[in-house]
């Protein structure tokens, strides 16, 4: 064995000298919008796919070709399109151009704030902490269990018979 590494600088010596130390410089994150000024996303949940376009304005959402009070009816479904934008502190501040496709509206709203917490982190990184801190940009990967053979759902069984 070479030299005895003890100190963190003994450590920073060592590894500066590799060629993996050259590769590890990591680029600061950079906004990403089209020729019309928009970010663009992809959210999902369950069976739900969103394709969401932001961009700066008043604060206008609308999905599918409706207001968002007509689409998602249910405060709670508002209330979960509203939250990246509490968390980053952004209220107000950009519309909302969403199409979604697929599940019910629990996870078509799952999926909308998926595509907006994706969106805004790409229009502006440095929103990027606080949407990871508050778990936003992770896909939420619970689906439905499939239906098993021999039950009557995915796991209830059909009623024991002794005789």
């Amino acid at each position: 064995m070479a030299e005895e590494i003890k100190t963190l600088d003994d450590l920073k010596s060592v590894v500066a000298g590799t060629p993996a130390a050259e590769a590890a410089v990591v680029e600061p994150r950079t906004a990403q919008r089209d020729a019309l000024g928009r970010a663009y996303a992809t959210g999902k949940r369950k069976d739900a796919v969103a394709r969401v376009w932001i961009k700066p304005g008043s604060g206008k959402v609308v999905v599918n070709g409706k207001e968002m009070a007509t689409y998602f009816a249910r405060p709670v479904l508002q209330m979960i399109l509203r939250q990246p934008f509490t968390v980053a502190g952004v209220d107000g501040e950009f519309d909302v151009m969403a199409t979604v496709a697929g599940g019910g509206l629990s996870g078509q709203a799952g999926a909308v704030k998926h595509g907006i917490s994706k969106a805004l982190q790409l229009y502006e990184p440095s929103l990027r902490p606080a949407l990871k801190a508050a778990g936003f940009l992770t896909r939420d990967s619970r689906v439905v269990e499939r239906k098993k053979y021999g039950k009557a759902k995915a796991r209830k069984s059909f009623q024991f018979s002794k005789r």
